[in-house]
C-alpha cells in the first residue's frame, strides 16, 4: 500500500488527569495517540511536549511499524521525563514517513467517564 498522511503533526490540546474514578488500566484517566503508518516502510516518530509556563521536553521517540498502528498513551511516555499530570501542554510528532496521528483523551476523574478523540492538525 503506498503511505499516506503527512511527516508533521500537531496535537493543541493536551491534559493528563491525576486522578481516576476506576483502577483497570483501561478506565484510568488518559491520552492516547494513535498513530498510523499505512506505508511499507517503518517510521520513525520524534515527540516534543510544549507547555504554557516551561520549556519544552522530548523527544520521546517511537517507531511504528510498516503497515501497522500504534496507539501510544502519553501516561507511558517517561524517556526522558513524565509528562506531568494536571498540565496543559501540547505535542509536535515528526516522522520520517507519511503517517495519520488522531488524539483520544478518556477522563474517568467522575463515574461517568467523558471520551474526547479528534484527528490532529497536519503540517508538512
Amino acid at each position: 500500500m503506498e503511505a499516506i498522511g503527512r511527516k508533521r503533526w500537531a496535537i493543541a490540546e493536551g491534559y493528563i488527569p491525576s486522578q481516576s474514578s476506576f483502577s483497570e488500566r483501561a478506565l484510568i484517566s488518559h491520552e492516547t495517540a494513535c498513530i498510523l503508518n499505512a506505508g511499507n516502510r517503518d517510521a520513525h516518530v520524534a515527540i516534543t511536549i510544549f507547555f504554557a509556563d516551561r520549556d519544552p521536553i522530548g523527544p520521546y521517540r517511537v517507531t511504528v511499524a510498516a503497515r501497522r498502528t500504534l496507539h501510544l498513551r502519553f501516561n507511558d511516555l517517561d524517556d526522558p521525563q513524565p509528562i506531568p499530570r494536571d498540565t496543559d501542554y501540547s505535542s509536535v510528532f515528526e516522522s520520517d514517513e507519511a503517517i495519520i496521528v488522531q488524539h483520544t483523551r478518556l477522563d474517568s476523574r467522575h463515574s461517568e467517564v467523558s471520551l474526547l478523540s479528534t484527528t490532529a492538525y497536519a503540517d508538512a
